[in-house]
């Protein structure tokens, strides 16, 4: 269902990114790859060994208007529309509140929240022409709940999910649909960890939350699954 389409990924370098590209990759889609620093080329460049032709990598800042502009522009010349976007990079970092610095604070903002509003500005235009897209955030489970020294990170998923829903009303008479994936602990690179550590061993894998996208972007036209919550079986999930 999704072979022939075009992707458009942010934060794609590496961990759940760089696997939502392949798994895209591997339906047959053709992809563009955003990364905020050159690594993003040598990315696309792994990705054409393992077979993966159509790998366009775009190295931009997703907080950036001007940035993501070019970023769809560059994705409608190269590949001629574009039909998904996955709005997936993130920062985080967790400490007590008063311990938060004002430019910590806009970071997280900046790349969590800014960065999916001017994505999701840039590519609608063209989805409303088209009448057809789809719009998929990786969120965070604590987008639903709370949790201590994690109030600036917390704060931007619960920015995405009600930027999310609102944008999902708006335009869901011009085909398009809007969704979240809501993970609890990956294991992958965030908050400046290291992937693959033993005591991730029973966390969700990156390759997880790939499959979920291809499950929600997979989903029949007349179908918008709204979100996705997903954990590992030893996390201990606060039920509201």
């Amino acid at each position: 269902m999704l072979k022939g389409q075009i992707a458009i990924i942010t934060g794609a370098s590496r961990g759940i990114g760089k696997e939502i590209a392949v798994k895209l990759a591997e339906q047959g889609m053709k992809i563009s790859i955003v990364g905020s620093s050159a690594q993003i080329s040598e990315t696309a460049e792994e990705l054409k060994q393992i077979g993966f032709q159509n790998v366009l990598p775009i190295q931009a800042d997703v907080s950036k208007e001007e940035d993501m502009q070019q970023v769809v522009k560059k994705t409608i010349e190269e590949f001629g529309q574009v039909d998904l976007l996955i709005n997936n990079a993130g920062v985080g970092f967790f400490k007590l509140t008063e311990e938060v610095t004002v430019e910590e604070w806009k970071k997280v903002f900046e790349v969590n929240v800014q960065g999916v509003f001017l994505a999701t500005k840039a590519v609608l235009p063209h989805m409303k022409e088209r009448k057809s897209g789809t719009i998929i955030t990786i969120s965070s489970d604590v987008g639903k709940y709370t949790i201590p020294n994690g109030a600036a990170y917390t704060s931007t998923k619960y920015a995405v999910q009600g930027f999310s829903g609102s944008v999902a009303q708006e335009v869901r008479e011009y085909g398009i649909r809007v969704g979240t994936i809501n993970p609890g602990m990956v294991d992958t690179y965030f908050a400046d960890s290291t992937q693959g550590l033993p005591e991730k061993h029973d966390w969700l894998k990156v390759s997880d939350i790939a499959n979920a996208v291809v499950y929600m972007a997979s989903a029949p036209k007349y179908m918008l699954i709204d979100e996705i919550v997903l954990h590992p079986l030893v996390q201990q999930y606060p039920i509201a």
